[in-house]
């Protein structure tokens, strides 16, 4: 698969999944979970370390020596007090864990990012990604794929806008990953939303009706009876979706769907891991305290857990 077509696949599933007629299409951005393992520190500190480094990062300290594994924490923790004053808060621990979290979208931008920085100034311009992006292809007024590329790049330069915060239509790594990925960034849920009602509203009236919401979700080939899930979509939106029962879905009843306010793990598990270490109470944490208590934020090949409890249970 060349650039362009990565690119045109990128658009199509950046607010929605393909899938066969049968099945639901889910458009729900839900927070993922920090760790696929059992929260219980009575147990071990795997779900901690998971969610603090990244599950792939985790596994990478497992490896390592006590001294080793609190030589690189204490590197980590520079990294987390970003205004260096010497502490860690629980709002900078919650930004590093959702980043750590995310490693899987900034290592896509990354791979992505030499091939739109053409000049190499470590920026992205507009101009720099419209023409990789499109070139020579908004010159064919009929492209053998059926891509209608004039439609996409309009829709691309008004995300772009948005992703942009000082509006100089040059993207920093951050407001390209907010491009990129708009569905991760609070500033950018509006644009998510716009372009969600665009793809269902066929009508173009600017709401989502029933028909149009249950279209979006499920083609029916006129054989088959629909299955249970469509019906019970149905009563969804009627029940719960069309909240002002006026038959359709405005803007922020469209936002309430596809952007639901999700139990915030990161912020969570923050709050947990300052409580666990902050040995004078003060409520926020100093390099000497993470370190301390490495064990409950990263592993290591100490194999004596039950000491390690000792001390998680003095505190």
């Amino acid at each position: 698969m060349d650039l362009r077509q990565f690119l045109m696949c990128l658009f199509l599933c950046t607010v929605f999944a393909l899938s066969k007629p049968t099945e639901k299409k889910d458009r729900v951005h839900h927070e993922p979970q920090l760790s696929d393992k059992v929260h219980n520190d009575a147990q071990s500190f795997d779900y901690d370390h998971d969610a603090f480094l990244g599950a792939e990062e985790a596994k990478t300290f497992d490896q390592l020596t006590p001294e080793e594994s609190k030589e690189r924490l204490g590197m980590i923790v520079d990294k987390i007090d970003a205004d260096k004053d010497g502490f860690v808060t629980e709002g900078e621990l919650k930004s590093w864990i959702k980043h750590a979290q995310k490693k899987y979208i900034y290592d896509n931008v990354e791979n992505q990012w030499q091939e739109f920085d053409m000049n190499q100034d470590g920026l992205i311009s507009w101009d720099e990604y419209r023409n990789v992006t499109y070139g020579t292809y908004l010159d064919d007024p009929d492209p053998d794929d059926g891509f209608n590329y004039k439609q996409m790049m309009v829709r691309d330069e008004r995300r772009f806008k948005m992703a942009d915060k000082d509006g100089d239509l040059i993207a920093t790594k951050e407001e390209f990953t907010a491009f990129l990925h708009p569905e991760e960034y609070d500033y950018m849920k509006d644009i998510v939303v716009q372009e969600t009602m665009e793809d269902i509203d066929k009508n173009a009236d600017g709401f989502i009706d029933l028909e149009e919401y249950i279209g979006d979700m499920y083609s029916h080939d006129g054989k088959a009876d629909e299955p249970e899930w469509v019906k019970t979509e149905r009563e969804q939106f009627v029940e719960f979706r069309d909240k002002n029962r006026d038959g359709k879905m405005d803007k922020e009843e469209t936002k309430d769907w596809i952007l639901p306010s999700d139990y915030d793990h990161a912020e969570a598990e923050a709050r947990h891991l300052v409580y666990e270490s902050d040995q004078n109470k003060d409520g926020k944490l100093t390099k000497e305290e993470i370190v301390d208590k490495y064990d409950l934020f990263v592993g290591s090949q100490a194999t004596d857990f039950g000491e390690a409890l000792v001390r998680h249970d003095e505190f």
